[in-house]
């Protein structure tokens, strides 16, 4: 059922979405007290605006499409945070540059700047000791190894 749900909304945001194409989805959740959570982000960032504009938009929608008969729903649409990992290639692309912190499927936590982004995986500059004993070191890590990817904030 959540499942449906999920495929439902999702063609309706993809329906908002269509004509511009600066902006994506990236995650629905659904919780069972049929709370939907929309995350949206943009090639350039998306704008609490702009969130308002599709939550407006896909709310109706919502109402129109007797997902929940009984009006019982929430919904609220943001940008995925930056304790949300990375899911898209889009957003791994939009990223290059910044901090990183992997989580692999073994376990192991690797940390740098995000360099490249292909379609198979990503390239990671660690850099390791400071001055004359600094080394910099690039990792390739396959998609399929990585478990998650977040943006480190850095001040």
């Amino acid at each position: 059922m959540v499942n449906e749900t999920i495929k439902a909304v999702e063609s309706l945001v993809q329906t908002l979405l269509a004509n511009e194409t600066g902006y994506f989805l990236v995650d629905i959740r659904i919780k069972p007290t049929n709370n939907l959570k929309v995350f949206i982000d943009g090639d350039q960032g998306i704008s609490i605006e702009k969130c308002v504009q599709y939550n407006r938009a896909l709310y109706k929608k919502l109402e129109e499409s007797g997902l929940f008969p009984t009006g019982d729903f929430s919904l609220e649409v943001s940008s995925p945070g930056l304790d949300e990992p990375l899911k898209l290639l889009r957003q791994y692309k939009k990223n290059i540059g910044r901090q990183v912190e992997l989580v692999l499927q073994d376990g192991t936590k690797k940390a740098g700047r995000l360099l490249e982004v292909s379609e198979d995986g990503i390239i990671v500059e660690e850099v390791k000791g400071k001055n004359k004993k600094k080394e910099v070191i690039n990792h390739t890590f396959l998609f399929d190894n990585i478990k998650t990817t977040k943006i480190q904030v850095v001040f």
